[in-house]
């Protein structure tokens, strides 16, 4: 029995018990919440999903903290296929180092999903948010595939309405607005349920996202970015 413990601490082997042991994470900058994943904070080299019932109930809030964690150590984020025009002001505001954010429009779905493989497996990317509406279980398991060899942390933003679908995501967070703060359900992390949801304040949302959206032709909406400093890639 000593051989057999002994065989399980050296593999890391998760027992159904408490958390898995975690390659690599980032914090969240929530204290609270890095309490309940493992690893303390976002997991690297993994899928994330985020699911929402509408936009702008602090999704993005969430998420600024170690975005600017990443940002500021000299590392590049990407946004793809964003619903709204960045908000370059409150980008920076939250700490966003905006020379290491791009930003990528894709015109459909697979364009979108293809964009995002190639961004994580190019290895120049350390943190992605994606949008996507609709994805297939085979084309988020190869983003997973893609996120593990990158070790880069992949943020897939998505609806409620995905809750029905299977997904090979490590972690899938489930949020309602409540007053003043967020309401953050953990429907799945590598370790035990999470039996309640975590209520987290918000000081104040951040409103990164603009309310127009991705339609102007390629060559205005470059010039448009340019003027507040985000780089553009059609």
């Amino acid at each position: 029995m000593a051989a057999f413990e002994e065989l399980l601490q050296e593999h890391g082997v998760w027992r159904g018990q408490g958390f898995a042991v975690a390659e690599e994470t980032l914090p969240t900058g929530y204290a609270a919440l890095d309490r309940e994943l493992p690893g303390g904070g976002w997991p690297a080299g993994a899928l994330t999903e985020i699911l929402a019932g509408r936009e702008g109930i602090g999704e993005l809030s969430l998420l600024m903290p170690a975005l600017a964690r990443v940002s500021n150590s000299g590392k590049r984020i990407v946004w793809l296929a964003p619903p709204h025009g960045p908000y370059a002001p409150a980008l920076a505001a939250a700490g966003i180092d905006l020379t290491q954010l791009a930003v990528i429009r894709a015109p459909g779905r697979r364009d979108a999903l293809w964009a995002a493989e190639q961004v994580l497996r190019s290895g120049a990317c350390h943190a992605l948010v994606a949008w996507f509406r609709n994805a297939r279980y085979p084309e988020l398991r190869r983003l997973g595939v893609a996120a593990k060899a990158s070790s880069a942390w992949a943020v897939l933003m998505r609806p409620r309405e995905a809750l029905r679908e299977s997904s090979p995501a490590c972690l899938r967070l489930e949020l309602d607005a409540a007053a003043g703060a967020l309401l953050i359900h953990i429907l799945k992390r590598r370790g035990a349920p999470c039996a309640a949801p975590l209520t987290l304040p918000l000081k104040r949302p951040v409103h990164a996202l603009g309310r127009a959206p991705f339609r102007e032709p390629a060559a205005a909406g470059a010039r448009a970015h340019r003027r507040v400093g985000l780089p553009v890639h059609a």
